[in-house]
């Protein structure tokens, strides 16, 4: 019998042992103390986690020129946030490379020595922003949840993970988490003209959206603080280029030199926006170099 019973609990061992082999390991564990910024990683057969970022945009709020009152509203914003006190999910739409990303990489840069942090979350992985605030609802730290360039098609999960999230739950959303996300689109999804034709009008004149618009309109309605950035004028456009240029060693004459290679320099990239500066400034002060 004694036998037996051996045999029978080195079989189960040894089942046990082959189970566990093709089971997904456990998630590792944040490491707080290595950084200010986390990105949420999902591997294939096994857990997502919370990556730390080892080396974070250093980019300042006084780098980022000629969106002063976008820049002011969102310091505030986040001032608010991380002195415990209420403050808004933020959307920030408009002109691609006006300073959209690099505004929120700033706002952290200016408040980490506070307690602020971001966790960075790619569209694909929104349906899972209920374990990631989960994960850090206990934690004495604020957190941004940063999802950048963010667009929808019809039908997409995230869509509707990121609506509950904001405002949707059954359960009210942590204190220390906000949303801050950034689009080239207003409402977050394609716009047709199809969508037109759901518009009523009542006996009074007054227009009313149907059901089609007022799903597309319905997610970017949940952000409590809407940003909209515009494209730059030429001049905007070349003090942008100055000061880049400035911070990476150029002289005031090397700066005025620059000022017809930068305008070309835009001219065949169709754009004269924030982005466009600094990688021209990369490319005209990597040569003088």
């Amino acid at each position: 019998m004694a036998d037996a019973l051996a045999q029978f609990l080195a079989r189960a061992e040894a089942l046990l042992a082959r189970v566990e082999a093709i089971l997904p390991p456990p998630a590792p564990q944040p490491e707080w103390e290595r950084g200010f910024a986390f990105r949420w990683r999902k591997r294939a057969n096994a857990a997502s986690y919370l990556q730390a970022v080892a080396h974070v945009s250093n980019i300042a709020l006084d780098d980022l020129q000629h969106i002063g009152p976008q820049k002011e509203q969102i310091e505030q914003n986040t001032r608010q946030f991380v002195a415990g006190k209420p403050a808004n999910n933020v959307l920030l739409t408009g002109a691609r490379g006006t300073g959209k990303s690099s505004l929120i990489k700033a706002c952290l840069n200016q408040f980490a020595k506070d307690g602020l942090r971001l966790i960075e979350v790619d569209k694909a992985d929104l349906a899972e922003l209920p374990d990631i605030v989960d994960l850090v609802a206990g934690r004495p730290e604020r957190f941004i949840l940063f999802c950048d360039d963010l667009s929808f098609e019809e039908g997409e999960s995230g869509y509707k993970a990121l609506k509950v999230a904001l405002d949707g739950s059954i359960s009210a959303q942590s204190d220390n988490v906000l949303i801050y996300a950034t689009s080239n689109r207003r409402h977050l999804l394609p716009e047709r003209m199809s969508d037109n034709m759901s518009y009523k009008h009542d006996e009074h004149g007054d227009l009313h959206p149907g059901e089609t618009v007022e799903e597309k309109i319905s997610l970017s309605e949940r952000f409590g603080l809407w940003l909209t950035f515009y494209p730059f004028k030429q001049d905007d456009y070349l003090t942008i280029v100055a000061h880049w240029l400035a911070s990476l060693g150029c002289s005031a004459a090397q700066i005025e030199a620059a000022r017809a290679d930068a305008l070309r320099w835009a001219l065949q990239r169709g754009s004269r926006s924030g982005r466009v500066a600094w990688q021209f400034a990369k490319d005209y002060a990597g040569k003088l170099a």
